[in-house]
């Protein structure tokens, strides 16, 4: 499954400043069960919109992690507040399938 969150960066701070704490939270993050990699991407409209994309086994790998908050990962949060505003966005199911376009030679 997928986890979805938009971050938007407040004036005066740079997407650096959250990407660091991002860096930091996602990798004790991924060291829980079910964790499958995370992905952090800037919008090309807006340099000041973040999309962070969560890759788990399950939802329930998820909010296992979730239900066993680590103060590690709270803190580094709470640290990055003060420069964004984080808006979920939604828990996505893996597709049944997926449909490519060919590889090209």
């Amino acid at each position: 499954m997928k986890y979805i969150f938009e971050v938007t960066i407040k004036p005066g701070f740079q997407p650096e400043d959250y990407a660091d704490a991002w860096v930091r939270a996602s990798t004790l993050i991924q060291q829980a069960p079910g964790a499958r990699g995370t992905e952090l991407h800037r919008s090309l409209r807006d340099p000041d919109k973040l999309i962070a994309i969560a890759h788990w086994d399950s939802k329930a790998a998820r909010d296992a992690m979730e239900n066993t908050p680590s103060p590690a990962v709270a803190e580094i949060i709470r640290g990055a507040a003060h420069c964004c505003e984080i808006r979920f966005i939604g828990e996505f199911d893996e597709p049944e399938w997926v449909v490519m376009p060919p590889a090209k030679d």
